[in-house]
């Protein structure tokens, strides 16, 4: 067998390099690591842990706008109003809007405790709410088409819309 000439030594050269470059990590951004969420006590743990499991048992029911039940579905403020109805016989205010205005106090995402409302929206309007379940998770049913689902406080969409939660739980 001849022996390789200069071109065929350079491509086996070329050839190598390459394979060693793909083996190499890609060079990219850093992703934001995941926020800690601290463990916050609720003021009242057996109503609150009623709350989180009731929540995360309807986990899957279809999405429907202006839904309050798990037969018919449910929009967001109609998955929180059956929630805490069922669970505590707590009537609440039926629109996302008007349950941000209920009266308890305004808490700071690291002092969130199973059983409150967060919020969500956009300049300044309030447009969604969800159960918080801890972790940095909520259960909320968030758009045609889809199913009451577990989120992220943090992940993209979530974290630019926050505007807030409340403690309904006294």
């Amino acid at each position: 067998m001849p022996a390789p000439g200069r071109t065929g030594v350079l491509a086996a050269l070329g050839l190598a390099l390459l394979l060693a470059a793909c083996g190499r990590e890609a060079t990219r951004p850093e992703t934001p690591q995941a926020r800690h969420w601290p463990q916050v006590a609720p003021d009242d743990p057996a109503s609150a842990n009623a709350v989180t499991l009731r929540a995360l048992s309807l986990v899957g029911t279809p999405y429907r706008y202006g839904g309050n039940t798990p037969e018919s579905g449910f929009d967001c403020s109609g998955l929180v109003n059956y929630v805490y109805s069922d669970m505590l016989a707590l009537r609440l205010p039926r629109s996302s809007r008007e349950l941000a205005g209920v009266q308890g106090p305004r808490l700071a995402p690291e002092r969130l405790a199973s059983g409150d409302l967060v919020f969500f929206g956009s300049s300044g309007n309030v447009t969604h709410v969800g159960i918080y379940v801890g972790e940095g998770r909520f259960v909320h049913a968030p758009s045609t088409g889809g199913t009451v689902r577990l989120d992220r406080l943090d992940g993209p969409y979530w974290r630019d819309h926050y505007s807030g939660a409340k403690r309904v739980l006294r």
